[in-house]
């Protein structure tokens, strides 16, 4: 692969020297050294690579190599456009429809019972916090629902924008202040696509997946508190 649009001494460092995930690196005066470049130029390249999570610095134990996580590198700079507003929510959950729906196929046939065990927990622990006293709203079942639907693609991209998407959503607060109604029918959805994995009636599960998506908000809520 070609490294000229890698504009970092220390991420062509990483690649050109097969470090791995795990991997202790040397100290950057030993890596300056042989790259031809001053310490302090690798120490800001050091710092941008913290940011894409490829790297962590601990005291007494340096630099060391993370594995390739896509959601980390990509999410703030979906925040910052989304707080900005030079990009919009709206934007952002069409590009996770087209996702879900697009790889939808290719993901459930993946799916091990295992999994389909785990979703049909997940349906039963939101119907335990929406019909609980007091009520809960179960979003790290919805969460975990989608992305272990999604889980086995072993596509480190398609995983990272689900997951970006998913931090996002939390930040957008979109659905903060939604009525009880809307979480009763987005999770009788839910159980609908649930059960049509577990029959393996993959069509019908797609169908379900992409009438629910309609029910999302596409901007800030102004429902009564």
């Amino acid at each position: 692969m070609r490294l000229d649009k890698l504009d970092s001494e220390f991420l062509k460092y990483l690649t050109e020297h097969h470090v791995n995930p795990g991997d202790r690196l040397p100290s950057l005066t030993e890596i300056g050294d042989e790259m031809g470049v001053s310490v302090g130029t690798l120490r800001e390249q050091v710092a941008v690579a913290r940011g894409l999570g490829v790297v962590s610095v601990r005291p007494r134990l340096g630099i060391q190599r993370e594995p390739f996580d896509f959601a980390e590198a990509i999410l703030p700079a979906i925040l910052f456009g989304l707080a900005t507003g030079e990009a919009g929510f709206a934007q952002l959950s069409r590009l996770r429809r087209v996702i879900e729906v697009g790889f939808w196929d290719e993901a459930v046939v993946l799916l091990t019972a295992a999994d389909k065990a785990r979703l049909g927990q997940l349906v039963t622990g939101a119907w335990a916090k929406l019909r609980g006293d007091p009520v809960h709203i179960p979003n790290g079942e919805h969460r975990q629902l989608h992305l272990t639907i999604f889980g086995r693609l072993g596509n480190p991209f398609v995983q990272g924008l689900l997951v970006a998407y998913w931090d996002a959503y939390d930040a957008s607060e979109l659905t903060r202040f939604m009525r009880y109604d809307y979480w009763v029918d987005v999770w009788t959805y839910h159980e609908q696509i649930v059960a049509a994995l577990c029959a393996n009636d993959f069509d019908r599960g797609r169908r379900l997946l992409e009438e629910h998506f309609a029910l999302l908000p596409m901007a800030p809520t102004t429902t009564d508190h």
